[in-house]
């Protein structure tokens, strides 16, 4: 074969080769673009939109079980976008200004109460005539009772007669030993419960006005139940704890949103019923609102409606039943055999038969003014432990503490006296209104030094004395000790001191005693025998608690 011949046998045999490579790549790029533009498709629908919603915690088993659901469906937005809700439980206040602060773009308390007070308070920070709350939809409610043991409702009548405030406020006048509750007016429920008494002393069910809430005819009613209270509780869940603790010891009656009664029930042996006051109940209405910020897209906007039309579906409707909430889908019936809302749970679907109409803010806002009048006052004696061992930062909290508490007393006719203890026991400051003492108290309180020994129990004992001495029964009576438990200088002993509170609450003046506890060292032992003795109850103390501790404290009083 001539060489020429050879060459282009050669060049024949590499051209099937490069086309082959060729194609090789060009099928390899293309499938490297499909896959560039799979994932950029991914990408695209993986992208997400959150929804944040702050909630009040008394609804948290059902929110969080909802959001549950809600973020397993996977839902999109037209575009593709996944949304997401994430939610934070959170009381009112607490709410209202993290809302204000820019945090949520959605918010579902117990009642549409707060709203008012939010858009008030976003109007005057930003200068505004939009509103912040948008769009709103209700998908629970629940009326607020009167929860009592089955006893103590028969005692009065029930269930042969209808009863109500008026019941409750004779049971406490001819009873020393009855004892009712209601939250103040911080929160919902006793907001609510507060309004349903103004309203019964105008015998009134509608139209609420400033005239009716300031009538000497209504203010002597409402004063008259208000100073029956044993005392003013810290929130509905925390008050359901402790009687579901103690029992009947606790409290004869308090109140409550109907389906915390039916949760109680439902876990209790011994039941509650749920009194629905015949002259008229008030109804928390659980509402989700969404917030209208300059800077709220669309897409938030759509997440809102997507979460509300599932919200509103009627498997979640169901869902909200079987909690104790009545579902705001009214083809749903409450009577039927699943259903929560019954005799056995100590509830009756056919009540309330009297719904009592919201009123106006300004009336609301001088319902607040009124109560706080009215409200039954108190003696509180401030403990305060300046031993060695409190020096350092253990002193700073509890001084920062203190300091909170009185600032956030508003009422001037409140009393306090200061009682400071290290080896030896002094009462620096006598139990007096705020209205003489305030000042002094905060100059004495921001100038605690620390040094000495320990003589907690005497200490506790002495502001006991004082108390029991006065005998002052229109006032709530208590002691709020801030220290870290560690007693080592008394001259009463652990047992003698609870022996004496447990006797004296029972034959003489009911005081109630609060410890709060500073420092991983704490004797929590110790004081939470003291408190439980009283009724009264232990916390720790840290700055993330302060404010927390005053609305322990500061609603009880």
């Amino acid at each position: 074969m001539s060489r020429r011949v050879r060459k282009q046998a050669s060049r024949s045999r590499k051209f099937p080769v490069i086309i082959v490579g060729t194609t090789l790549l060009l099928l390899a790029c293309i499938s490297c673009w499909a896959v560039y533009q799979a994932a950029q498709r991914d990408t695209r629908s993986e992208s997400t939109v959150t929804l944040e919603i702050a909630f009040s915690p008394e609804k948290q088993e059902l929110f969080e079980e909802l959001v549950k659901r809600f973020n397993a469906g996977r839902p999109r937005t037209p575009s593709g976008k996944r949304i997401t809700v994430v939610a934070t439980a959170m009381e009112p206040e607490a709410m209202i200004s993290a809302a204000l602060a820019g945090r949520f773009q959605a918010l579902c308390p117990d009642s549409s109460i707060w709203f008012t007070q939010l858009d008030s308070e976003w109007l005057a920070q930003q200068q505004s005539e939009s509103p912040l709350v948008g769009e709103t939809t209700r998908f629970a409610v629940s009326p607020v009772v009167i929860a009592m043991w089955a006893d103590v409702a028969r005692s009065l009548g029930y269930p042969g007669k209808a009863i109500g405030w008026a019941d409750l406020l004779q049971a406490a006048r001819t009873n020393p030993n009855f004892k009712w509750s209601h939250p103040s007016t911080s929160s919902a429920s006793g907001l609510l419960a507060t309004l349903a008494t103004f309203y019964a002393g105008a015998n009134k069910t509608r139209g609420l006005t400033i005239e009716d809430v300031t009538a000497e005819s209504t203010i002597a009613y409402v004063s008259a139940l208000e100073k029956t209270v044993r005392y003013y509780g810290e929130g509905e869940r925390a008050v359901i704890q402790q009687v579901a603790e103690k029992g009947h010891a606790y409290l004869d009656a308090f109140i409550v949103q109907e389906q915390l009664l039916i949760q109680f029930n439902l876990k209790n042996k011994e039941k509650l019923v749920a009194i629905y006051p015949v002259e008229g109940t008030m109804w928390a209405d659980h509402p989700l609102a969404f917030l209208e910020r300059s800077e709220t897209t669309a897409e938030q906007r759509m997440a809102y409606r997507s979460f509300r039309d599932f919200l509103l579906s009627p498997d979640i409707q169901a869902l909200v039943l079987a909690h104790g909430y009545r579902p705001t889908d009214l083809s749903i019936a409450l009577d039927t055999p699943n259903s929560p809302i019954k005799a056995e749970n100590g509830v009756d679907p056919t009540q309330p038969k009297t719904t009592l109409q919201i009123p106006g803010p300004s009336v609301i806002e001088i319902v607040r003014e009124v109560w706080q009048y009215t409200k039954r006052k108190t003696n509180v004696y401030l403990v305060a432990d300046v031993s060695g061992s409190m020096q350092g930062e253990k002193l700073e909290q509890a001084r920062e503490a203190f300091l909170t508490f009185l600032d956030s007393i508003k009422g001037e006719q409140e009393r306090v006296g200061l009682i400071m203890f290290s080896s030896d026991v002094y009462e620096v400051v006598p139990l007096a209104e705020l209205a003489t003492n305030r000042q002094t108290l905060r100059s004495i309180i921001a100038d605690l030094s620390a040094g000495g020994d320990t003589s907690l129990l005497d200490a506790i004992n002495l502001a006991y004395e004082r108390l029991q001495q006065k005998q002052d029964r229109e006032r709530i009576n208590a002691i709020v000790v801030m220290t870290d438990g560690k007693e080592n200088d008394s001259q009463i002993s652990l047992r003698e001191l609870t022996n004496r509170l447990r006797q004296g609450n029972a034959s003489g003046l009911p005081v109630v005693v609060f410890c709060v506890a500073y420092g991983d060292d704490a004797d929590l032992a110790t004081l939470e025998k003291i408190s439980a003795a009283t009724g009264g109850q232990t916390r720790r103390g840290t700055p993330e608690t302060i404010r927390e501790l005053y609305k322990l404290l500061s609603t009880y009083f």
